[in-house]
């Protein structure tokens, strides 16, 4: 008679296994019917608002991609800041100046000496009371190792003391002269 007993539990343990089953069953199927009917929903609304839908799929789009260069723009400034305060570069060889030298555009005025031109840079100023523009000329003494001439037009720009006068050097001939 033990025996019998023991069948016994064992048979409610597996009916109360199969009862667990088919409530999980019931769960699944009426979560997928919920499934089925927010889609059907969702579908008919899609329908109605798909005007909507497209407007608002276009500006999240438009806002995504300026969010994402704005992203790009912050992350390349943060490695060049990166890279100028550690000094590495970064695997790019890229030059970083950290001041601009002064430039001007002059005639040539004189050619007399070696390697060395006397530039004339004109340039108009307002006169504070009459309110017209006078011509202002200054004459700087600039190096020359492209041998320019009088009366070419090039640009000089600031460099170190290279003599008692001598603090430009011609960078280039923009305009050959008429001879």
């Amino acid at each position: 008679m033990p025996n019998n007993k023991k069948e016994e539990v064992e048979e409610t343990g597996v009916e109360t296994n199969e009862t667990e089953a088919t409530e999980t069953n019931a769960a699944e199927s009426k979560a997928d019917d919920n499934q089925v009917e927010s889609k059907n929903t969702s579908d008919a609304n899609a329908n109605e608002g798909s005007s909507e839908n497209s407007i608002v799929s276009s500006v999240l789009e438009t806002v995504s991609s300026a969010v994402s260069s704005v992203a790009e723009t912050v992350v390349g400034g943060v490695e060049t800041l990166v890279s100028t305060v550690t000094g590495d570069s970064g695997g790019e060889e890229s030059v970083i100046k950290n001041g601009k030298r002064a430039e001007r555009v002059g005639v040539v005025a004189s050619d007399k000496m070696t390697k060395t031109v006397v530039v004339r840079v004109d340039r108009l100023i307002k006169h504070p009371i009459y309110r017209k523009y006078i011509r202002r000329r200054k004459k700087f003494m600039a190096h020359d190792e492209l041998g320019a001439k009088i009366g070419d037009k090039v640009r000089i720009v600031e460099t170190r003391p290279l003599s008692a006068r001598k603090r430009w050097r011609v960078v280039e001939i923009i305009q050959k002269a008429e001879i």
